[in-house]
């Protein structure tokens, strides 16, 4: 049977999937892990992993390239993959939030007019303000999101926020949130019905291990 493959964000959440991994006996040699290979082998062949941007992860397993996956709930709710969200791995907390300059008048601009609101998560924005029936001018930003009110880009910003010191640094705050994040295990549909048992296997082993870890 060919190895089960788990598309990995790069970063501090790929470190801890593979810490949880690694708790349930799937170990990547070190020489490995530390090399620029595309494609980690575990040692007991049960799976492959692949690091890869943490916007990508759905797209490898909505498309079928992966079996699985490790995302934030903020990636899965910006981009809204149609896959199976069987189980959530504890970690990678964080919040999507407003966020503000300090005394900033919030939900309406002090002087009237459409507040500006930048941001990377364009879609969990739009939805979010339309569901609160707020009329808002959306603009796209990758990095940086903080600079924007400072810089006058925008009035308020949407971001993930963790302890909010960098907000804190730059004279903002949090005005509102938006919704929680933490780390899911994604599942290719199709994949699911044709390695049912490895998924079942899968699953069950990494909540043992998050049950053994808490």
């Amino acid at each position: 049977m060919t190895p089960l493959r788990i598309a990995l964000p790069k970063g501090r959440m790929m470190d801890e999937a593979l810490r949880l991994f690694e708790a349930m006996g799937a170990v990547i040699d070190p020489a490995a892990r530390d090399t620029r290979r595309l494609i980690l082998p575990s040692a007991d062949g049960r799976f492959e992993f692949l690091p890869v941007k943490s916007g990508d992860v759905p797209v490898y397993v909505e498309t079928g390239v992966a079996d699985a996956g490790v995302a934030g709930m903020d990636v899965l709710e910006e981009a809204q993959p149609d896959v199976l969200r069987p189980l959530d791995l504890g970690f990678g907390g964080c919040r999507l939030a407003v966020a503000a300059p300090e005394g900033a008048a919030y939900p309406r601009l002090a002087g009237g007019g459409i507040p500006r609101v930048a941001t990377k998560y364009v879609e969990s924005a739009r939805r979010f303000f339309a569901g609160r029936g707020m009329q808002v001018e959306l603009i796209r930003i990758s990095g940086s999101v903080e600079l924007a009110p400072l810089l006058g880009l925008s009035d308020w910003i949407v971001d993930l926020v963790q302890t909010g010191r960098t907000l804190a640094e730059n004279g903002l705050a949090v005005v509102d949130d938006v919704s929680a994040s933490s780390a899911r295990l994604i599942v290719n549909r199709a994949s699911h019905k044709l390695r049912l048992e490895e998924h079942q296997r899968l699953i069950a082993d990494l909540a043992s291990a998050l049950e053994r870890g808490s």
